[in-house]
């Protein structure tokens, strides 16, 4: 049965839900699952933009055939081709095979590269216009957010930005699909967050490219195609995306990561924390072998500070901030403070070689010296930690 939802007239939304999946990218855990948006906009000529994974398939078909009435579509728009919009690309054109594809070179070949696709689709170029009536789409490129094929629709009659990844969330939508009727900073940021910086995180001088051509269009809803649709108050999150892809902190506080076999290396990050809590800064402790690297990640961009304690581990640093390390550099971690600490019973190592990763990075800022302790934590080792708190206030 059919679950179409209209967001202005002649525009409706027809994708759906999964929240059975564990995995997105069969890499980042979505415990609130995810939505998958498709969208149909009725004129003189009607436009589908994008399909969806093939999870929400049935459901996509079921809105798409109620919205359509018996009707053929015109165009299909192909804005990114990642399977997750693209997967149901070829039973809809098997089921509508009169429809003209319409996608830039770049999504044309990989059109054939994915499905064998031997049609001839209508290929558009940066800027380029497509009338459909009374609407007007405009096409605007946004390479590497986060695929090279990568573009957004601007319907200029209905001042509609049609954004492909850009400006999604995971988490499903229930009830409503709209952002004014959620409570977005409750429910959504956290997930926005996560999504932005592990799948889009790495792309901020495309990201503020794509906010420089956004800035000159007067937009009053944003489609996305996971995550809800905005028609309020869309400058609100648009501030968090123009902070993110200046890699500039979202927040000032702490964010104090560890890695501790035994307990020791926790129990410092525990003292710490309490020290800088003492001080009055806001502090956030997470155990890299407990919370998965994809919020570690986020949580380390969303803060102005860091703080790395690892154990030493067979001559090196402990895995899972081992794995943290990469993933920051892999995603372009920049323009933070951090501080070091490690641990280790015969020969601490871990902590020279987190420096030498962390200094890879761009415009990093070592506060104080490297802080080592022996085994377990002493008196000695407190005062230490108690003078790198004061160190990391003093950095504010």
């Amino acid at each position: 049965m059919h679950n179409v939802i209209k967001i202005q007239e002649g525009l409706s939304y027809i994708g759906g839900s999964d929240r059975r999946i564990a995995l997105f990218e069969s890499a980042y855990p979505v415990p609130r699952g995810v939505s998958y948006n498709a969208y149909v906009l009725e004129d003189e000529k009607i436009a589908v933009f994008d399909t969806v994974d093939d999870s929400v398939g049935a459901l996509y078909f079921d809105n798409l055939e109620h919205v359509l009435g018996g009707r053929a579509p015109d165009y299909l728009i192909v804005h990114h081709m990642e399977p997750d919009h693209s997967a149901s690309f070829s039973r809809f054109a098997e089921k509508y095979p009169a429809t003209k594809v319409v996608c830039n070179q770049k999504t044309a070949q990989m059109l054939q590269n994915f499905y064998g696709y031997k049609g001839e689709p209508l290929v558009v170029k940066d800027g380029d216009t497509l009338s459909l009536g009374k609407h007007t789409l405009r096409f605007l490129f946004a390479p590497m957010v986060h695929w090279p094929e990568v573009m957004f629709s601007y319907d200029e009659t209905a001042h509609t930005l049609f954004t492909a990844d850009a400006f999604g969330t995971f988490g499903a939508l229930g009830g409503s699909i709209f952002a004014d009727e959620v409570h977005f900073e409750r429910d959504f940021l956290s997930d926005a967050r996560r999504y932005y910086m592990n799948i889009v995180g790495k792309y901020g001088v495309q990201v503020q490219s794509v906010l420089k051509k956004a800035s000159a269009l007067d937009i009053r809803t944003v489609c996305p195609l996971h995550g809800p649709v905005w028609r309020k108050d869309f400058g609100r999150y648009l501030e968090k995306y123009d902070i993110w892809s200046r890699y500039e902190a979202e927040e000032k506080g702490v964010a104090v990561f560890y890695a501790s076999i035994y307990g020791h290396v926790q129990n410092a990050a525990e003292v710490l924390a309490a020290e800088l809590a003492r001080l009055g800064l806001e502090v956030r402790v997470y155990d890299t072998s407990v919370t998965h690297v994809s919020e570690l990640l986020a949580e380390a961009f969303r803060y102005s500070h860091s703080v790395f304690l690892s154990c030493t581990y067979n001559g090196g640093i402990f895995s899972s901030m081992e794995a943290l390390l990469a993933e920051l550099k892999s995603h372009n971690f920049q323009n933070r403070k951090f501080a070091v600490v490690d641990n280790g019973s015969w020969a601490p190592q871990a902590g020279a070689q987190m420096e030498a990763l962390l200094s890879q990075l761009k415009n990093m800022t070592k506060i104080g010296e490297k802080t080592s302790f022996v085994s377990a934590l002493d008196e000695k080792g407190r005062e230490a930690l108690s003078a790198l708190a004061k160190e990391i206030k003093a950095s504010f």
